[in-house]
């Protein structure tokens, strides 16, 4: 199973960015998906999901309403929009399969992190 994170980058406040994670190795189409994120000296917090379906979502209260998770199973894919940015959202952002829950262990595999950092 892989899951390769892309689209990080260095944006300003109040900029944009896109978020992808592909997968492979797996019926992704069946699988809950997760963004997750981790930033230096904190523990890694849960952020949005998605049901495999794509019918349900579930945002953090930090992210409601500025991000937004998509999926398109042809691909293979999800997505994380990520709008009107702000400093404390810099982070390394990882994609997880497995589960809509905001518990890391929840997850059955992880992609390898990419990098967001937004600056003041």
């Amino acid at each position: 199973v892989q899951l390769q994170a892309s689209g990080g980058g260095l944006v300003q406040a109040g900029g944009s960015l896109r978020l992808s994670c592909a997968a492979s190795g797996l019926t992704f189409s069946r699988k809950d998906m997760g963004w997750f994120r981790q930033a230096p000296g904190k523990d890694r917090e849960f952020v949005a999901s998605i049901r495999w379906r794509g019918a349900s979502t579930y945002y953090a209260d930090s992210v409601r309403g500025r991000f937004t998770i998509s999926r398109d199973n042809a691909k293979n894919t999800v997505y994380l929009q990520m709008n009107s940015l702000k400093p404390e959202d810099t982070a390394v952002y990882y994609c997880a399969a497995g589960s809509i829950y905001g518990r890391p262990n929840l997850y059955d595999y992880w992609g390898q992190g990419t990098q967001v950092t937004v600056s003041s």
